[in-house]
C-alpha cells in the first residue's frame, strides 16, 4: 500500500497531537473512521511517557508514579482536522488501561478488563496493539495472559521493550533474541521486537516507521 501523508502534506508525528476524549465503556467510544492504533502494559510499564515522547509532547497522556492511573481508553490524535464529514484524522492512538495493578478493587479492575476484551473483539479499525515490556523484566504471567488474549481475539500485536536505559547496552540483544523467541508460535504476533527509552530517546524512530507503516501514513 502506498502511504499517504496528513493532511497540509504533514508527517504524521511532525505536527502537534491532541486528547479528544477518555472512553470509560464502549458507547462511548467515537465513531469508526480512522485506523487506530492501540498501546497496552503493565501498569507502570512507562506507557504514558513512551506515547509522550513518541508524539514529543511531554504533557500529552498523564504520567503518574501512582500504577493504575490510566483507568479508561484514552482517545489522541494529530491535531488540525475539524473531525466532521471528511475531515477526520488520519489515525488515533489509544492508551488502554494498565493491567496487573493489584491495589485497585476488583470491580474496578473487572471493569477495565471488559471494557479492553470487548474493545479488542469490536474495533474494526484497530490496526495493531503494540504491547510495552519492560526491559527490566521481561515477559510476565501476566503479559503473557494479555499476549493469549489477543491471539484469541486475532488482534495483530507487536512487542515493544521499554526503559532499555535502565539495563547494561550489552544485555539487550539477548533480551530481545530471548524475548522474540517467547513469541515466536504466537499466531498474532507480529515478529519484529521494537527496543525503546523514553528517556533517552531511543528507539523512538524506529517504532514511528513501525506505526506508519502498519496504518499506511507517512511519519
Amino acid at each position: 500500500m502506498a502511504e499517504q501523508t496528513t493532511k497540509d502534506d504533514k508527517p504524521l508525528f511532525g505536527r502537534p497531537w491532541i486528547f479528544i476524549r477518555g472512553v470509560p465503556s464502549m458507547k462511548f467510544l467515537p465513531p469508526e473512521g480512522p485506523l487506530e492504533v492501540a498501546f497496552a502494559g503493565r501498569s507502570n510499564v512507562g506507557k504514558s511517557s513512551l506515547i509522550n515522547a513518541l508524539v514529543g509532547h511531554k504533557g500529552l497522556a498523564r504520567t503518574s508514579n501512582t500504577p493504575g492511573r490510566t483507568q479508561e481508553l484514552n482517545y489522541f490524535v494529530p491535531d488540525g482536522f475539524s473531525g466532521e464529514g471528511t475531515d477526520l484524522p488520519p489515525m488515533a492512538l489509544v492508551d488502554m488501561p494498565g493491567y496487573g495493578y493489584a491495589e485497585a478493587p476488583k470491580e474496578q479492575v473487572d471493569a477495565w478488563t471488559k471494557l479492553v476484551f470487548d474493545y479488542l473483539r469490536g474495533r474494526a479499525t484497530l490496526k495493531r496493539v503494540y504491547v510495552l515490556i519492560d526491559s527490566r523484566h521481561g515477559i510476565k504471567k501476566n503479559d503473557e495472559e494479555v499476549l493469549s488474549l489477543l491471539d484469541k481475539a486475532a488482534v495483530s500485536y507487536q512487542i515493544v521493550l521499554t526503559k532499555t536505559d535502565k539495563i547494561k547496552p550489552a544485555g539487550l540483544p539477548k533480551l530481545m533474541a530471548d524475548t522474540a523467541e517467547k513469541i515466536r508460535k504466537r499466531p498474532a504476533a507480529y515478529p519484529g521486537i521494537l527496543a525503546t527509552s523514553s528517556e533517552k530517546s531511543e528507539g523512538l524512530q524506529e517504532l514511528r516507521q513501525a506505526i506508519g507503516l502498519t496504518v499506511g501514513i507517512a511519519v
